[in-house]
């Protein structure tokens, strides 16, 4: 009686989430859409606003290169302890309530950042809003990866334009406010009542009917007996290494980019911070690159993206270039690393499972991307302790990602769910 009962129940919530889908006008798709890509837009601003702000707060607090490294990049400790949970939940919660959750915790974490009163509490506001960041994007991508399952490349690609342009502004508003108001405090204050704002916004205009998708409904009515039973099978264990060496990679270089600029090449804050946000300019190519990742074989366009990490990491941390070459090597590393490999390893790894395991394989993203990339900063400032700024940045950025074309080798995306059979 209870299995029935039960069995019923998830039917009529299946015809339910279809009915609310048909509902949906285009508009209602646009709005509800904007309104993720811009929650998506805070959280990368809520990110990127450390770094470039990172010599001034060493300085208040007294903080050690070793310690501003780890603050830089341990938010992502909280989205690592976020992912799993998250996924375990958004395959059988709403995947709204979950969004707007997230939404809420990371802006209070951003707000708390600048009332810390040393290294203990600031990592604990840093991790909390990384928890938040964490179980947003695992949300936002098994909801958009469900409701555009034949484009999932290019809607992840629009979405890392969303996180892309919050990157690319986020140096420059915080910088410019630390500049007007004296403090380093007021872009926080700025940006997490900014997350507050589109997340009580969100919750009356975007719909269930974008959000809450039945991805078998989506799917096309073939099998996937082809495919291993498991979320966690060889295609996404080696997507999830891959990951890992993105993740550690690509974070160490954000975390510490602004410094390396301003103490090893000398650069004003402000010409730091425009070459940090030329990373988010080069991130803009995401919907280029998602597109791309629709229409070719996803494991080669992974590997060419980490290819030309480890090109553009020689020329950042061997050629002493001016501010001019070094926005334009920033621009490209913010395409390879933000435009090619991020939404391409999200819908990869989203493809590597049945589609009914769809939010498994966004917390296993969420989890293996960021997870490490909690202490890349740390590690990145204990290399250039031990070694300095150029053999640091080529361990760590040029030698790491050809780890990763190593790990995706053992990929077959012959057995993806969009593999033509």
């Amino acid at each position: 009686m209870t299995h029935a009962a039960q069995v019923d129940t998830t039917a009529v919530s299946a015809e339910t989430q279809e009915s609310d889908r048909r509902a949906l006008s285009r508009p209602m798709i646009g709005v509800g859409f904007l309104l993720i890509v811009l929650s998506y837009m805070v959280n990368a601003m809520d990110r990127q606003v450390f770094p470039p702000l990172l010599p001034n707060i060493r300085e208040e607090y007294g903080f050690s290169l070793e310690q501003g490294g780890l603050l830089a990049t341990n938010f992502t400790l909280g989205m690592a302890l976020a992912g799993l949970p998250a996924g375990y939940l958004l395959d059988r919660f709403r995947r709204k309530t979950v969004l707007l959750v997230s939404i809420v915790i990371y802006s209070l974490g951003t707000m708390a950042t600048p009332l810390a009163t040393g290294f203990a509490d600031m990592t604990v506001y840093r991790v909390v809003s990384g928890f938040g960041e964490g179980m947003q994007s695992a949300a936002i991508f098994a909801a958009i990866g469900a409701f555009f399952a034949q484009r999932r490349g290019l809607a992840f690609g629009v979405i890392g334009v969303g996180y892309s342009i919050g990157v690319f502004i986020a140096p420059l508003i915080g910088v410019e406010l630390m500049s007007m108001h004296g403090t380093w405090h007021s872009p926080f204050y700025l940006f997490g009542a900014a997350g507050l704002l589109i997340a009580a916004v969100s919750l009356f205009l975007v719909k269930s009917g974008l959000t809450e998708t039945s991805v078998e409904k989506v799917a096309s009515t073939r099998t996937y007996e082809y495919m291993s039973a498991s979320p966690y099978n060889r295609n996404t264990v080696a997507l999830a290494v891959h990951a890992v060496i993105s993740g550690v990679a690509i974070y160490g270089f954000l975390g510490l980019y602004p410094t390396f600029l301003i103490t090893s090449l000398h650069y004003a804050p402000t010409q730091a911070a425009l070459a940090m946000s030329f990373l988010g300019f080069g991130g803009m190519t995401a919907v280029f690159g998602g597109w791309l990742g629709d229409r070719f074989n996803q494991r080669n366009l992974l590997m060419v993206g980490l290819l030309g990490v480890s090109a553009i990491s020689v020329c950042i941390y061997t050629t002493q270039a001016a501010v001019g070459p070094q926005c334009l090597f920033a621009f490209l590393m913010g395409a390879f690393g933000l435009g090619f490999i991020y939404p391409n390893t999200n819908s990869a790894m989203q493809r590597a499972v049945r589609p009914g395991q769809i939010g498994r394989a966004s917390g296993l993203f969420v989890t293996g991307y960021y997870g490490p990339a909690a202490f890349s900063g740390l590690l990145f400032a204990a290399l250039v302790d031990s070694f300095g700024w150029r053999q640091a940045g080529l361990l760590q950025v040029t030698v790491l990602p050809l780890l990763g074309v190593v790990a995706l080798t053992f990929v077959r995306t012959s057995e993806f769910n969009n593999a033509v059979r």
